[in-house]
This record gives structure tokens, C-alpha cells and sequence, in this order.
């Protein structure tokens, strides 16, 4: 997605270990147990409505699957976009996913990049990628390999570090998902608008449940936090998919994220039956 940090995420987020070790985990309660249990954001069903409200923001469409091929530059200065989570040139994790595709299918059409990748990362530059870059990442995306490469990423990076904190603090389906929709647009660097410091200025307000807190008061400290990250760069200043659809799930008590849904990003109607 619109990504915050020029480094990698991919390295900054080998460090998320250590921030998840800091936190109360859950004890063997009662209530713990019945937390642990509960359908999470994991579940294949949410999954797949969180991959529908995450694409409805970043590519105005809820066919979330057709955006393996999706590539542009959106002139935010990370070079190019692309993919179902918005895999940057710019931030080293589109140079991770490329890796792992030519790891696992070597002489692949994009395996020819790797080189610029590695000169790119870090910078906007199309250095070495342009012409052909852009089509031969939509003739890739064709491929079921690369497909699940992209998947693998999006897992390992994004969506199972963000489910696995949000468990941890007690947090149901909806509360994930805003973690998710968090680490995705900002990644878990150190800087103040990274995913870690959005979750630090929420706790700085309230105590999520896994600490005895009231898990709508802490999520509306989280999104208030999330919103404060967003206005900090032109490129995320329109917080809609929060105000307009996060914080409307949250305004209803939808905190398991039970269908239907409706919401809206940018002004534009969505609706999951």
C-alpha cells in the first residue's frame, strides 16, 4: 500500500518479536482461554472480508484478487506500487517478494530485476526497471506461483503479525483488522507514525482488554491515534477508511466484524452481504 518508511519493513518487522515480547501476554483465565478460542481475523472467512475492506480503500474495488497484476507509481516517493498489499520499490519488501518468487521458480520474468531492485531500494528511482518493469510484472501475476508468493508475504509480514498482537491484547475480529490496516499503510519502523508508536500513543490513552481494559474505549484510542499517523503525510491525510468505515463498524458494537457490512472510502459506497 501507501507505505510510510523508505527502509525495509520486511527488516524493520524481524523486529516485531521483541515489541510483542514486551506485552502482557494472556493469561490462562477463563476469559484468556475464551479469547484464544474465539473466531479471529485468521478465520477464512474474515480473512476475506478484511482483504475486500482493505482493497476498497487502496484500489476502490472489493475484487481484491485482481490486483495481483496491479503496478503503478503513485508519486509518493517509494517508486512503484503493486500488488495485492502494495508490494514498493522504494521500501525493500517489493525486493523481498521477487526474491522469494525466484527462490522458488528461478529464471522467472521478473528474476532479471533483482539487481535493480537492490540499486532502487531506498529511493523513487525506476533506474534499471523501466521500460519493461510494469509488464512483466502483469505477465508474472499470471502466474499461480507468484500469486502465492504474494500471499506468503502479505502473511508473514503484515497479516500474521498483526492478528497475532491483536490476540494478544484481547482484541476481537475488528480490532485486528484495524491493527492490520495499520501495519500495512505504516509498516513497524521506529519512526513516530509506524505501526508500534500508533499502538504506543493508544496505550498511552487506554488499557486493552488483555490488560483489563474496555476493548471499545481502547479501539477508539487506537483509530484516534491511527488518524493522528495519517494527517502526518499528504499522501494518508484522507482518513475515510477509518472515520467512514473502521469507526463505523466500531460505532455499531460490530466488533467480530459480522456481515452485512457498509461503509464507504473516499466517498464511495461498499457493501458486503
Amino acid at each position: 500500500m501507501k507505505h510510510h518508511a523508505r527502509t525495509s519493513r520486511r527488516t524493520l518487522l524481524t523486529l516485531i518479536g521483541a515489541s510483542l515480547a514486551s506485552v502482557p501476554l494472556l493469561n490462562n483465565s477463563p476469559r484468556a482461554a475464551a479469547l484464544s478460542a474465539a473466531v479471529g481475523l485468521d478465520d477464512p472467512a474474515k480473512k476475506e472480508i478484511a482483504m475486500k475492506l482493505v482493497s476498497s480503500a487502496e484500489n476502490s474495488s472489493l475484487d481484491w484478487k485482481a490486483q495481483y497484476k496491479y503496478i503503478e507509481d503513485i508519486g509518493d516517493g517509494r517508486g512503484y506500487t503493486a500488488g495485492i498489499i502494495g508490494f514498493c520499490s522504494g521500501t525493500g519488501d517489493m525486493l523481498d517478494l521477487v526474491e522469494l518468487y525466484t527462490d522458488r521458480k528461478p529464471g522467472n520474468v521478473l528474476a532479471r530485476y533483482l539487481p535493480a531492485l537492490r540499486r532502487v531500494n531506498g529511493s523513487d528511482s525506476h533506474s534499471g526497471l523501466d521500460p519493461n518493469f510494469p509488464a512483466d510484472w502483469r505477465r508474472a501475476a499470471q502466474d499461480t506461483e507468484f500469486q502465492r508468493a504474494q500471499n506468503d508475504e502479505r502473511d508473514r509480514v503484515y497479516f500474521n503479525p498483526a492478528v497475532r498482537q491483536g490476540k494478544t491484547d484481547g482484541l476481537r475480529v475488528l480490532g485486528q483488522f484495524a491493527y492490520y490496516d495499520a501495519i500495512v499503510m505504516h509498516g513497524d519502523g521506529d519512526d513516530p507514525t509506524s505501526f508500534r508508536n500508533i499502538r504506543g500513543r493508544a496505550l498511552n490513552r487506554a488499557r486493552p482488554p488483555a490488560q483489563g481494559g474496555d476493548e471499545v474505549t481502547y479501539l477508539n484510542a487506537f483509530l484516534d491515534a491511527r488518524v493522528w499517523a495519517m494527517k502526518q503525510e499528504e499522501a494518508h491525510s484522507d482518513t475515510s477508511r477509518v472515520d467512514t468505515a473502521q469507526r463505523v463498524f466500531l460505532r455499531k458494537g460490530n466488533l467480530d466484524l459480522n456481515t452485512p457490512l457498509d461503509w464507504k472510502v473516499y466517498g464511495d459506497s461498499y457493501h458486503i452481504g
